[in-house]
């Protein structure tokens, strides 16, 4: 893999190509705010999630009624990206569809994942493309990790809090797939007080009813994060680990007890033949 830089006044960030996933964000003032890839923990730090997010039953998927072996998540995140621009304050990468992609994902895609900087924040926007000559259903989501605590906040309480102020039903996991039975919001008012038993049984799933935006907060450090063309959300650590995921995705695992089938996974997109779909997330650093 080959990391690309981009910068401006108040940031650096580091992009791999492999999975054109984030690998640093520090600010000006030299702190960090990324999580930095601990496998002891878990060694991503900011994956994107495509063809799926989340897991298939039995780790495959049904398309056509022919079953093809996915990994939780999908692919993209383990494949190389190609660098078709590096703009200074921004980079552009893109995967295509190939040989290896087709055996598990069979439809002919381009996927296009652009960072770019504004100030202390960043834009990554992932832009795919149906070349196919078919309907392509597909989920996607973003995957991005942040210290917790955040630098220059230990020993704070750190909080997220949703700016629509609401108290979204949360999905559970069995097996990383989603049960039907909604459970009660642990938001109040909007509020969340982070802690690290809440994640004892895996992730926290929102379908619906997060909005749009939301505020990962202790002290005077704050990470601003709004999204675009997500309606999930999920919040994620691992164990004791020092960090927390903020993921906006477009669409979740599959259903426990349910179909394989990818057009059957919850909230999944599809686009037709020669359409083009764009989701975001912008995150900006304050303090």
């Amino acid at each position: 893999m080959a990391i690309t830089q981009i910068s401006n006044d108040d940031l650096t960030v580091e992009v791999s190509s492999l999975g054109s996933e984030m690998q640093s964000v520090v600010t000006s003032d030299g702190q960090s705010w990324l999580w930095h890839g601990d496998g002891t923990f878990w060694a991503g730090r900011s994956p994107i999630l495509f063809p799926i997010v989340g897991r298939a039953p039995g780790d495959h998927i049904s398309v056509d009624g022919e079953r093809h072996p996915i990994a939780q998540h999908g692919f993209a995140r383990r494949s190389e990206f190609e660098l078709m621009e590096n703009g200074g304050d921004f980079c552009r990468f893109r995967l295509i569809a190939g040989p290896t992609s087709l055996m598990i994902y069979p439809f002919d895609f381009e996927l296009v994942l652009e960072h770019r900087l504004e100030g202390r924040s960043v834009t990554v926007t992932a832009e795919v493309t149906n070349r196919d000559s078919r309907p392509m259903p597909f989920g996607i989501g973003f995957h991005p990790a942040f210290l917790w605590p955040m630098p220059g906040a230990d020993g704070q309480p750190h909080q997220v809090v949703l700016d629509n102020g609401g108290e979204p039903v949360r999905a559970t996991l069995s097996g990383g797939l989603i049960e039907r039975e909604m459970q009660p919001s642990p938001f109040e008012e909007g509020v969340l007080v982070l802690d690290h038993a809440l994640f004892a049984d895996d992730a926290l799933v929102f379908p619906e009813g997060a909005g749009a935006g939301l505020r990962y907060q202790a002290g005077d450090k704050a990470i601003r994060m709004t999204w675009q063309n997500l309606p999930n959300l999920a919040l994620w650590t691992k164990g004791e680990a020092p960090f927390i995921c903020l993921e906006p995705w477009h669409g979740m695992a599959a259903v426990a007890g349910g179909s394989d089938a990818i057009e059957e996974r919850p909230y999944g997109e599809v686009l037709g033949p020669g359409a083009s779909g764009r989701y975001s997330f912008r995150v900006e650093f304050v303090g």
